[in-house]
């Protein structure tokens, strides 16, 4: 088939347009289709409401080369993203008998009855092409059609994510020719703001091939270098001077690469020297801990970590009670590292600590001073922060944040990375 240059996506859900579910659907397949090089110009929630679908749809098709659908695969009556396909390209519907028999056997290998009304999903178009589905009932489809005189594309998947993934990944693309060559690079970094890094870049980011953008995100602020041209290599000779040009203005505010993140760095790091960390916090709320033990090979990395809101559990970590009067934050942070490293029989040993929650000087519902600090057997290291008043899960996240980020630039000075 002729490459792909545009497409578009219509997530199909009345329960979207509630908010009762977070189309994610619609970010994964976006990112998927920039990676193929084909642009995604238009993208769209639509109810499940067969005229309000066909308007869409046929919409879609007069505008763009593939469109993309996700939901409304399922058995029940509203779910109606067959029917409209068919009644949009003009086509009867019918029931396909290898689909039929693969319908009856996922049931049968579950010991269930298979509903009658789950035979729509075995349907089939004459010029719709069926997509497996391993993970569910609900085959996709891929539709080739002429319209207006140009060769189009539909695509049908379902819409739980687990489904949809595999299905986008292994029958569709493979269906796609890549629309032309994209190269993207992502810098990741820390310490300075999307304005000032903005300012930093100036008319860097003026350019359209390739072009420099900013994106502010959780772990810091990203900034992609992008091109596009006739094979990827091609665009990443293109790109090639923009992306040095960005490498050399940010310098040491760079802290991580494309799809890097700062779990899993730092687990790599102390795996490739032998060590191990653990973690006590407080004002985190346990997703330090988390963050670390999730990390890729983290069984070997991660000793285990405490949670300890107060001077009592702190306790547990061997600390005297008495330890937060007349001590600064910044120590009591200091101790409660060097602490969990010690009962955790742990290289390193990180910690986050409020005034407050121990007694100490205080803070309100909405805590302004937080210290972070990672122990060694060199010595302790401290940061203190300082956050806005904000929603406490925003605060939660912004500690595990700062506390990962003082872990990888000390890691990373002093293991060879």
């Amino acid at each position: 088939m002729k490459p792909v240059r545009n497409a578009e996506i219509i997530a199909v859900g009345t329960e979207l347009l509630l908010g009762e579910i977070v189309d994610t659907n619609s970010a994964f397949l976006a990112a998927e289709l920039a990676g193929l090089g084909i642009d995604v110009y238009w993208s769209l929630r639509v109810g499940d409401n067969a005229s309000r679908l066909s308007l869409a749809l046929g919409q879609a098709l007069g505008r763009s080369e593939l469109v993309v659908l996700t939901g409304g695969l399922g058995p029940t009556d509203d779910d109606l993203t067959r029917e409209t396909i068919a009644a949009v390209v003009g086509e009867e519907p019918s029931v396909d008998p290898d689909l039929e028999r693969d319908l009856r056997e996922f049931f049968r290998g579950r010991n269930r009855p298979m509903p009658e009304r789950n035979l729509k999903q075995a349907w089939l178009i004459p010029s719709a092409e069926a997509l497996a589905n391993p993970n569910g009932t609900a085959p996709g489809w891929f539709v080739g059609l002429d319209h207006g005189g140009t060769r189009k594309y539909v695509v049908a998947l379902p819409g739980p994510p687990r489904e949809l993934a595999p299905m986008w990944r292994n029958e569709v693309v493979p269906r796609l020719g890549s629309g032309q060559g994209l190269y993207r690079r992502t810098f990741r970094t820390t310490g300075i703001g999307e304005s000032d890094v903005a300012d930093l870049l100036g008319e860097l980011m003026d350019g359209a091939n390739p072009s420099v953008a900013t994106y502010a995100k959780r772990d810091g602020v990203h900034v992609r270098v992008a091109a596009k041209a006739d094979t990827v290599q091609a665009a990443g000779q293109l790109a090639a001077p923009a992306e040095q040009r960005v490498r050399d203005l940010l310098g040491d505010a760079v802290w991580g690469m494309d799809e890097d993140e700062l779990p899993d760095l730092i687990s790599r790091a102390l795996a490739a020297a032998g060590k191990t960390i653990a973690s006590a916090e407080g004002p985190g709320g346990g997703q330090l801990q988390e963050a670390l033990a999730g990390a890729a090979g983290a069984e070997g990395t991660f000793r285990g970590g405490v949670l300890a809101w107060t001077a009592q559990a702190m306790g547990m970590l061997g600390m005297p009670r008495s330890a937060e009067l007349g001590v600064s934050g910044g120590r009591l942070a200091a101790l409660m590292a060097d602490a969990v490293r010690e009962t955790f029989t742990a290289d390193y040993g990180l910690a986050t600590f409020t005034p407050g929650h121990t007694g100490g000087s205080a803070g309100s519902a909405g805590v302004n001073e937080v210290f972070i600090a990672l122990a060694s057997p060199q010595g302790p290291v401290v940061r203190r922060i300082e956050l806005p008043r904000s929603d406490a899960g925003w605060r939660r996240e912004r500690i595990m944040i700062a506390a990962l980020h003082l872990a990888w630039s000390q890691l990373r000075q002093s293991i060879a990375c």
